[in-house]
């Protein structure tokens, strides 16, 4: 065998399997990139999400754009407009009060979505936190933290969610916080399992060696590791929440009047089932039903997207 030539001049080593980048970091950006790019194949491959996501979208517009495009007044009452059918200025009739439905159905939609992220968000946000300190210190202080989640769900949201509804009438924001209050249990058992991986990585255990504080871990770390899992939590949350808030509307115990929601129109249509006012009951209904489904259609496609075997293979 001749000698070996080595390398010829101008070119690249390479090594087998390792991608080449930039010298600064460029493999981790270029990693990054790439599994976010491969992330959002996979979700766009989800038709169902990519629908769902385009019906959450447009009743986001419809709601919140929509009432400054169609002016109604949902304030005060006109009784010789009582139970209208659609047509002529009412495209989707009246209800028994007189309010414009197609207007009602666009500001009860906006209680119904604020109500539904705004408590999704605040239930992940202290379900993150609380499973991410738990699970980072653990021992008695997992254990201790841990049981109180357990007597949590132990307790049965909808009878807690009716007792309190029905002592307190509360406005929208007392039913954000007691939707979110009774939510974010999901999200730190959920946070919990994640940080208990977390913490032995080399990175984590650096902050300790470099004297670091546990909160700075935790919420520099961790909990910014386990964002893949909080955003599933959050999307399934807000279809809980605003099927909650039906829930509560549907029984006369949700947003107390001139406020109103979409479960709180399904209840006042049920005293007219019988009468064949149908515009009063399929409106709130069919949008009840199309964005909950959506959420859940979003909420599967990202666990799929954050997976991290579909993202590497």
């Amino acid at each position: 065998m001749g000698p070996n030539p080595g390398p010829v001049p101008g070119d690249a080593p390479v090594i087998a399997g390792a991608a080449v980048d930039e010298p600064t970091g460029g493999p981790v950006d270029g990693e990054a990139r790439s599994m976010f790019r491969l992330g959002l194949e996979v979700f766009v491959q989800n038709r169902l999400a990519v629908v769902g996501a385009g019906v959450i979208v447009f009743f986001l517009l419809f709601c919140f754009v929509g009432p400054l495009i169609y002016h109604t007044d949902q304030v005060h009452t006109n009784l010789m407009l009582s139970n209208g059918a659609p047509g002529g200025a009412h495209p989707f009739g009246t209800d028994a009060s007189g309010y414009d439905e197609l207007g009602r159905l666009m500001y009860g939609g906006q209680a119904s979505l604020e109500v539904g992220l705004a408590a999704a968000v605040l239930a992940s946000v202290v379900g993150t936190l609380y499973g991410a300190i738990a699970g980072y210190l653990g021992g008695w202080v997992d254990s201790v933290m841990m049981r109180l989640v357990d007597g949590g769900f132990a307790i049965p949201p909808l009878f807690l969610l009716l007792v309190l509804s029905a002592i307190f009438h509360p406005n929208r924001w007392e039913m954000i916080v007691i939707i979110a209050a009774l939510s974010w249990l999901g999200a730190a058992r959920l946070v919990r399992g994640e940080a208990l991986s977390l913490r032995v990585r080399e990175y984590v255990q650096a902050v300790r060696v470099m004297g670091g504080s546990s909160m700075r871990a935790v919420l520099k770390h961790v909990a910014p590791n386990a964002i893949g899992t909080v955003v599933v939590f959050a999307s399934f949350a807000v279809a809980d929440a605003i099927l909650l808030l039906a829930f509560l509307g549907y029984l006369g115990l949700g947003l107390q009047p001139p406020q109103t929601d979409w479960g709180g129109m399904l209840s006042d249509a049920i005293n007219y089932i019988n009468s064949g006012y149908w515009w009063l009951l399929y409106p709130p209904g069919i949008a009840i039903i199309l964005v909950a489904i959506s959420f859940n259609f979003l909420g599967d496609a990202l666990r799929d997207a954050f997976e991290v075997r579909l993202r590497g293979r």
